[in-house]
């Protein structure tokens, strides 16, 4: 079944016109990348699925519901959620009344269960619950943001760039954390410049340039095409997954 369905979209900033007819399909379960360079288009086209940029043109499919014209707090009811570049946590509070407000309008029944969800996923957030949110390390603010959308009725999660910014050996910590959420049945559109840790997770990707899809194809049929990630990631030849 297909979790999500990007049909020819258009999306506009003002009269600049970013996205020009992007589409894409994630079915259930799947992790899927948006690859590309900075300013390709990565972020405008998980803002245009979270409604927070709506396209003006083209469809957003969500198990088969149009969602192209809803607002985003209605598309975060329908299991939804977006974990966005920069992370944008409350710095004042704690790290519980963070992944708390997260679940204020997502229907959760039992708060303190989907707390214990997050702490045995992430067992330094559980250690520090109580602490501010703006003493957490980079790679802490990272697992909180992730924390805060598996957290609730989740089925399909938007990562905007999660590695941004982080070391290498939390970057790999990042890879075992999206899999781990496939495990479980979530379906993952990540959108990411990291090559390596895109070809560890995703099961297959988009590469996206100047607000066009350049490539779709699954994890080998990017590894071995040189041409592509050459062309449009900036990656020598000698760059493949391990």
């Amino acid at each position: 079944m297909k979790t999500l369905r990007v049909e020819d979209i258009h999306t506009y900033y003002g009269l600049s016109h970013v996205l020009h007819g992007i589409s894409l399909e994630v079915d259930d379960g799947e992790v899927v990348c948006l690859l590309g360079r900075n300013g390709a288009g990565k972020t405008t086209t998980i803002r245009s699925i979270m409604g927070l940029t709506p396209p003006a043109q083209g469809q957003v499919i969500v198990y088969d519901q149009p969602i192209q014209k809803k607002k985003p707090f209605d598309i975060f009811r329908l299991g939804v959620r977006w974990i966005p570049q920069g992370r944008r946590i409350f710095p004042m509070l704690s790290v519980e009344e963070n992944l708390k407000l997260a679940l204020v309008s997502s229907g959760s029944k039992d708060v303190q269960a989907q707390l214990n969800q997050a702490y045995a996923l992430f067992a330094i957030l559980g250690e520090r619950r109580k602490a501010r949110a703006n003493t957490l390390s980079g790679g802490q603010l990272q697992m909180l943001a992730i924390a805060r959308a598996i957290i609730g009725p989740t089925r399909l999660i938007l990562m905007d760039e999660p590695t941004e910014g982080l070391a290498p050996i939390i970057i790999s910590q990042i890879g075992e954390i999206i899999l781990s959420i496939k495990s479980q049945g979530t379906t993952v559109l990540l959108a990411e410049q990291n090559l390596q840790l895109a070809l560890s997770v995703a099961d297959r990707h988009y590469i996206i340039d100047n607000g066009q899809i350049r490539f779709n194809g699954t994890r080998s049929e990017l590894d071995d095409n040189e041409e592509i990630k050459r062309t449009y990631l900036g990656v020598g030849i000698n760059h493949r997954a391990k």
